[in-house]
């Protein structure tokens, strides 16, 4: 049997390019290794093999589109898909057909990118409800959310790529819980036409791979570039900031042990590795980033509420109905403190090269109800940071546990340059996957 669903991207692309793998005979692969890990980690809300086939043949038989020719990409379903049903995870939406490209997706297509199907969401991308999706390590745990069945996907080696989006938590924590690489880029860098909205606030295109040099692929084709282009790094006298951020009462031992470790792995790497502690105005951030999801969501989800309210969950209608008592007076506030957040810690972050933080409060809980405490990654959606999830570390359970790097708005690619290398560190250093 193939083992090319096993590649990530970048190296797909060069057997693809070379003449010695085929679009079809990669597609085939992850096609197989689906059949036989679904039943375990059910990733996709839509999939169909023929059209998976057709897609490839067509591809093999045109001249290279672009730089992703022939990659398979997950793509989560709350994104239009031209030729797929978008079905935002809710029985409200089944079997509906947009008939048209979300922007990110368009861009993969132009690129060459194979869309293989459509990946398991929680229900509008905006709650922690678990869905059918499963952690690829293990079928009785959460894979987290929203962006569930991409990061099992292609953690299961299902597909290369896997695109998921962010309002709080739901790329970071499902990449960490799954032990993938992760990108959050800074906020609107790349178009979100064609995504069900949430709070345009904080909604963020997310993007899962199995090697940094994939992010920087897929970073190319996004045209995501900061001011000036960064040069080499090396770990060697580099200064790394280890935030622990105001959600630390929340980690669990496995990732206070995690943030341990990866900075003592930085440090004997010859790291200049500095604790920082925010500013006091930090301290209430992840209640203000509440408050504007609560009041954006109000809009977002008003239309399912005038047309579908029989079929609409309860937890949507309260927010539709401001339960909470949520003020304008409140909301103008906590836009205010994120404004004078994203100021300051855009400054703070200018004197090193990388933020080093958790990705979540500890291993992938057990059981499908709740996808987990997005604690830990709400600020930095908030503050609209570029952030990267590094996999290398595992809890009591032998689970995954990642770490997060974050650094100042539109310096992107030196965020990867940096991950690059740290990634490299940790899988080296670190303690997962076991020897």
């Amino acid at each position: 049997m193939s083992t090319a669903n096993t590649l990530t991207a970048t190296e797909a692309v060069a057997l693809m390019r070379a003449g010695t793998l085929s679009v079809e005979e990669m597609a085939r692969a992850c096609l197989a290794r689906v059949a036989e890990r679904d039943g375990a980690v059910q990733a996709w809300a839509y999939l169909d093999p023929d059209h998976v086939i057709a897609q490839a043949r067509a591809l093999d038989a045109a001249p290279v589109k672009g730089p992703l020719h022939g990659v398979p990409v997950g793509v989560k379903d709350m994104m239009f898909t031209a030729d797929m049903p978008t079905q935002q995870g809710s029985p409200i939406y089944e079997g509906a057909f947009p008939k048209l490209d979300a922007a990110p997706v368009m861009s993969l297509r132009a690129a060459g990118a194979l869309i293989f199907g459509k990946t398991v969401t929680t229900e509008f991308a905006s709650t922690i409800v678990g869905g059918k999706a499963r952690n690829a390590h293990d079928p009785e745990r959460t894979p987290g959310g929203s962006s569930s069945g991409s990061a099992a996907a292609v953690a299961d080696y299902q597909v290369a790529i896997g695109l998921g989006t962010q309002t709080g938590g739901s790329t970071m924590r499902p990449a960490s819980y799954n032990g993938v690489i992760a990108y959050k880029p800074t906020w609107n860098v790349v178009s979100r036409e064609g995504l069900k909205v949430y709070s345009l606030t904080c909604d963020t295109l997310g993007i899962y791979a199995r090697s940094v040099a994939d992010l920087d692929l897929l970073a190319d084709v996004y045209r995501i570039e900061d001011d000036i282009k960064p040069p080499p790094f090396a770990i060697a006298g580099a200064k790394i900031a280890v935030c622990r951020s105001p959600a630390w009462g929340k980690a669990e031992p496995a990732t206070r042990d995690a943030l341990a470790l990866g900075a003592a792995i930085l440090a004997e790497a010859g790291a200049e590795v500095t604790e920082l502690e925010l500013p006091s105005m930090f301290d209430d951030i992840l209640q203000q980033h509440h408050i504007v999801l609560r009041h954006e969501g109000r809009s977002a989800f008003l239309n399912d509420y005038l047309m579908h309210g029989a079929q609409l969950k309860d937890e949507f209608k309260a927010t539709v109905e401001n339960r909470e008592g949520i003020t304008l007076a409140q909301v103008r506030h906590a836009y205010d403190i994120a404004a004078q957040c994203r100021i300051a810690f855009d400054e703070i972050a200018a004197g090193f090269d990388a933020v080093l933080t958790p990705s979540a409060t500890g291993e992938a809980p057990v059981g499908l109800g709740s996808t987990g405490d997005p604690s830990f990654n709400s600020m930095w959606t908030f503050l609209h940071t570029p952030v990267i999830n590094v996999p290398g570390f595992k809890g009591p359970a032998g689970m995954p546990v990642g770490l997060s790097l974050t650094s100042a708005r539109y310096t992107d690619r030196k965020l990867i340059t940096v991950a690059a290398v740290v990634a490299d560190l940790f899988k080296a250093k670190g303690n997962f996957p076991p020897a």
